[in-house]
């Protein structure tokens, strides 16, 4: 697994949404980390799996879409789970390079941790996060942030993704995301 081209790519769209939107000198790791919080939280809601009370603890992973065309509308199938999983990794990069972690660390994507569930590593993550949050810390130290993107990483294998459609799946929402700062989002 290779990070290093996402980093490239996140640093580009970081870059513009500073520059558009004048954010130049401003601390945005603060914002960071709370939308890491949300988009963490909204990734768990489409797994689904930690809803005991439900009937319904089947994860999103399927949802017809409608999009517009040339031609009029069209009909495409997307994974929200996915989605959601990259909208994450979109801000976990985003924070390490605000925090200016090396961008060509070999990060590893084939070791979760034997026995450990969905629900632990979504916690883990949270208290990865967390604990930069406590006591007025922030994310200063990259042997941190190596923690959270090794349990970042394990909680995508657990939900059953591999490598290539992350990666596809962070492409296509970078080009959104990059187009939604074009037409003023």
């Amino acid at each position: 697994m290779n990070l290093s081209k996402l980093f490239e790519m996140q640093k580009e769209l970081d870059d513009y949404i500073v520059k558009t939107k004048g954010l130049e000198g401003q601390d945005l790791l603060p914002q960071k980390i709370l939308a890491l919080q949300v988009e963490l939280a909204e990734c768990a809601n489409e797994w689904r799996g930690f809803k005991y009370w439900s009937e319904d603890k089947e994860a999103r992973t399927k949802k017809h879409k409608t999009i517009p065309t040339p031609d009029g509308y069209a009909s495409e199938v997307i994974n929200p789970l996915l989605e959601e999983y990259v909208d994450c990794l979109h801000f976990v990069l985003s924070i390490g390079l605000e925090i200016g972690v090396p961008t060509d660390h070999p990060y590893s994507y084939d070791n979760v941790f034997e026995g450990e569930t969905p629900v632990d590593l979504f916690q883990y993550c949270f208290n990865d996060i967390a604990m930069y949050v406590k006591d007025g810390m922030t994310f200063n130290d990259c042997f941190h942030f190596l923690q959270l993107i090794r349990d970042f990483i394990s909680l995508g294998l657990i939900l059953g993704f591999i490598w290539d459609e992350i990666e596809t799946a962070y492409h296509t929402k970078w080009e959104i995301n990059k187009q939604r700062q074009v037409s003023g989002y």
